[in-house]
């Protein structure tokens, strides 16, 4: 998403209309979630996609007659039936709901694109409300409002009301960057999409697991942070795609961290007494993950003394340990793939189930 935005901006510095389509809503099994976005410009190119085929060809050609005539703001929808999926050999069933932005006039959305921009690049994170269908009679289609975390806004929807619902539901999903539909009393539709920088992970460690975990992990588009007492476990060439390399104690380590509730805290350190002094750090911080790596006797061991420092038991049965979902893993590479599947679990709010389906059987 943060291509088609920084794209968009770069359109309107240079006064090029373009149209960004969003997914707002999805039913059913569709090839992409509500979120997705893609950038049309007047020539045919763009930048994102919506998952190919059919659907994305179809949006593409509704862009492009939007520029052409000079179209306003559109709501689309798109049943995956079989007959509509059946060009391109899809089999999905599901039902697409698609908000046709044209981006013709700066007006707000300039403000706002360098607003989202500045979010994506570690910058305080933001929501944008915007209406994306409305009922006969209603012409503020399109309208949008800014949503900053210490809940001002910029822009207008056109109805108080509108408005603070929108900043409440904008305030709660602002963090994770998430995104939300909802329909007002009158049948107004508002979208509020959230924009935050990808989310931190600070391996506290710097051994064989870490190692593969940060490999894994920048693949994933988050942000590594390295901490280890040791500074030939903590460098550049050991670890060439972290962020930050911290070389400290355990115990003060996380304190040269911005820890916030988007961040997520491996703990695999040298032994024992190293994760009891991780863990304890970690614990204290607001990081929405923290996990960590071993037996589940020495686990127990640490969460006895977590409780001996009057670490409240509510915040130690919130921690993910032994860390990662339970795969057979026994490799670095394949410890590292457990640990940022219960991560992705974690953030995407999955339930970490196999996804095959139950095929009744026939005598």
């Amino acid at each position: 998403m943060r291509k088609v935005i920084e794209e968009a901006l770069r359109s309107m510095e240079r006064g090029e209309p373009c149209v960004i389509a969003t997914v707002v809503l999805t039913r059913g099994s569709t090839p992409q979630k509500a979120g997705t976005k893609l950038l049309i410009r007047r020539d045919g190119s763009g930048v994102g996609t919506l998952g190919g085929g059919c659907i994305e060809g179809e949006i593409w050609c509704l862009a492009k007659k939007i520029l052409q005539e000079q179209g306003g703001p559109l709501f689309c929808r798109y049943d995956l039936n079989e007959a509509f999926a059946a060009r391109d050999g899809l089999v999905c069933g599901g039902t697409m709901f698609f908000f046709m932005d044209p981006i013709v006039k700066t007006d707000h959305f300039k403000l706002f694109a360098q607003e989202i921009v500045t979010a994506y690049r570690g910058g305080p994170p933001v929501a944008m409300a915007t209406v994306v269908n409305v009922p006969a009679g209603k012409s503020n289609l399109g309208a949008k409002l800014l949503i900053k975390e210490d809940g001002s806004v910029q822009g207008s929807l056109g109805n108080v009301k509108l408005e603070r619902e929108a900043t409440s539901i904008g305030k709660t999903i602002i963090t994770y960057g998430g995104n939300k539909i909802f329909q007002a009393a009158d049948g107004t539709e508002i979208f509020v999409d959230g924009f935050a920088a990808p989310p931190k992970l600070v391996l506290m460690g710097g051994g064989h697991v870490n190692k593969a975990v940060s490999r894994l992990a920048a693949a994933l588009e988050f942000r590594i942070y390295i901490v280890d007492d040791r500074p030939e476990f903590a460098n550049k060439e050991r670890f060439p795609e972290a962020e930050g390399i911290v070389v400290a104690d355990y115990s003060e380590g996380l304190e040269k961290v911005a820890v916030n509730p988007n961040t997520y805290i491996v703990v695999a350190t040298r032994g024992h007494r190293f994760d009891d002094m991780a863990l304890m750090a970690a614990i204290r911080t607001p990081a929405r993950y923290i996990g960590l790596l071993g037996s589940k006797r020495k686990t127990l061991a640490i969460y006895k003394n977590l409780l001996k420092e009057n670490i409240p038991q509510e915040r130690i049965d919130e921690v993910h340990a032994p860390i990662g979902l339970k795969i057979g893993a026994h490799t670095p590479e394949e410890l590292a793939v457990s640990i940022m599947a219960e991560i992705i679990m974690i953030r995407r709010g999955g339930s970490g189930m196999p996804m095959k389906m139950d095929i009744e059987k026939h005598p």
